[in-house]
């Protein structure tokens, strides 16, 4: 699946108009349709702006993984343990004493997920558990 696939299926799922995806993401209808049918290339910015609209990681737009909430075929199960453990330990989710609401909450849950991956994986490589 393409980058433009992926975001047409995410903008379907919320059932959302290509005027309004636009509107949220402040760019034309036009860009979101040539992204659609990847006729314009995609600026990090922008991949960066429909991955906390969509509460997706950029991995997964950039087609990393095929499913939304994949786990890396390479992680074992204590790497599963090791990321649950993380995300229950007491990270605050506020700023500036304020509490963040569920749906940042999730972004930023889905954003501390890819950096938990990547950061395993390079690990992985360098012969590191």
């Amino acid at each position: 699946m393409t980058k433009g696939q992926r975001i047409a299926e995410l903008r379907k799922s919320k059932n959302l108009s290509q005027v309004a995806l636009a509107k949220a993401l402040h760019v034309s209808s036009s860009t979101v349709g040539m992204w659609e049918t990847d006729s314009r290339a995609i600026k990090d910015e922008d991949i960066i702006n429909i991955s906390n609209f969509f509460n997706v990681s950029t991995d997964y737009l950039l087609g990393k993984y095929e499913d939304i909430n994949t786990v890396p075929s390479w992680a074992s199960e204590k790497d599963k343990i090791d990321l649950d453990q993380y995300l229950q330990s007491n990270i605050p989710m506020g700023f500036q004493g304020i509490d963040l609401d569920k749906e940042t909450r999730q972004k930023v849950r889905a954003f501390i997920t890819g950096i938990f991956w990547e950061e395993k994986q390079k690990m992985k490589n360098e012969g590191k558990k």
